[in-house]
């Protein structure tokens, strides 16, 4: 009895462990397709069963796909970014902000070649209609149904087409990405007509009626070897002052005639430009105009007196203007070569710092200037 049982011992051995190993190989697919039932991309039930059955083929180590193949993964478990998140702007190419704290956005659409004639365009009232701060952020159509045929011919007729936007209301990376968005929607819809875009988001000198979007195509156009001949150019833009005393609506502002009329190019409403409307003669520019101002103003006033004495002594000359007025450049002219010394707080970057320096120089018997801040500039 001894014998025989160690004999059923000694069978049963291998088959235990078979099917120890069988238990084994059961519960570790069981284990495999629990863990990827979650990410293996099934269309159909056939199509579950043979990724079932090259799992456990695997497993069982019979001849099946190799360790190389990456098994398809649903898209709710992959860690792409979406199409709206990775490109924001569809065909508009983005390119570094310009200015000192990139405040003008900058683009292009199909690689604008330069040309001499520029044809610019206002955004928002011109080229699509202005739509109210309530409308959803992607909304957007064309001012006219003419518009795009319109931006089409005058590409062909060879002109440079720019569009010229103020977008203040863009103080968030949020509402930047949903209007680049939006821009790549409009480019979208021209796909034959290439233009470049600049847009001034900040209240600086790109801002229109300001003139630094048209001062950075000039030097980006004269670096490629392109003159601008301002007299074949022109701007369409609705903000163009007009009063309308029939009763209609008048303009919200003359913003961009006034920048038309600073570049010194041509200007259209977009009712003259597309509509071929009959150009309103009744407008205002209403602020500060430049070419209001006599054009013989003395440089000083009284002008009766000498700028500086005739007999050098120590004095304190107090400039106080705007930043940007010239108050640095009548120093550098004027003061300068005469023996007067510059404080400045740019350099020195505290008025503490500046008003020892003055101290210190007014001891030495020296004359000074000195720019500070707070609108004001300083000359000792």
């Amino acid at each position: 009895a001894k014998s025989n049982l160690s004999g059923i011992s000694d069978i049963a051995t291998p088959i235990l462990s078979a099917l120890a190993l069988r238990r084994f190989q059961r519960h570790a697919l069981r284990t495999r397709l629990s863990a990827n039932f979650a990410c293996i991309h099934s269309q159909n039930m056939s199509t579950a069963s043979s990724s079932k059955k090259r799992a456990a083929s695997q497993l069982d180590g019979g001849e099946g796909p190799t360790s190389n193949k990456v098994p398809k993964v649903h898209p709710f478990f992959s860690k792409t970014k979406s199409p709206a998140v990775a490109d924001l702007s569809g065909p508009l190419k983005w390119l570094t902000p310009l200015g000192t704290i990139g405040s003008c956005l900058h683009a292009t659409h199909l690689e604008p070649t330069p040309s001499a004639r520029i044809a610019a365009f206002d955004l928002d009232g011109t080229v699509i209609a202005s739509l109210p701060f309530s409308a959803p952020p992607l909304q957007w159509h064309w001012w006219n149904k003419c518009v795009p045929a319109k931006l089409t011919q005058v590409a062909e007729e060879g002109y440079s087409i720019v569009l010229i936007s103020n977008q203040g209301g863009l103080k968030s990376a949020s509402k930047a990405n949903k209007w680049k968005e939006k821009l790549g929607l409009i480019a979208a819809a021209i796909p034959d007509v290439p233009f470049r875009l600049f847009a001034a988001t900040a209240k600086d000198r790109f801002r229109k009626p300001m003139i630094g979007m048209w001062e950075e195509l000039e030097r980006l156009y004269t670096a490629d070897g392109v003159q601008i001949d301002k007299e074949g150019s022109f701007f369409v833009g609705d903000a163009a002052g007009r009063v309308h005393p029939n009763g209609k609506k008048k303009d919200f502002a003359s913003t961009d005639r006034k920048w038309a009329l600073n570049v010194e190019i041509q200007f259209y409403t977009p009712e003259e430009y597309f509509l071929s409307q009959t150009p309103d003669t009744q407008f205002a520019l209403h602020g500060f105009s430049v070419s209001s101002l006599p054009s013989a103003l003395p440089l000083f006033a009284p002008s009766s007196t000498p700028l500086l004495p005739d007999n050098p002594t120590q004095e304190l000359v107090l400039f106080v203007g705007y930043p940007c007025l010239g108050k640095t450049t009548l120093f550098r002219k004027h003061f300068e070569p005469a023996g007067y010394i510059h404080i400045n707080q740019d350099v020195l970057k505290t008025r503490e710092k500046c008003v020892k320096a003055v101290d210190t120089a007014l001891a030495e018997g020296k004359k000074q200037h000195q720019p500070g801040r707070l609108h004001t500039q300083i000359l000792h």
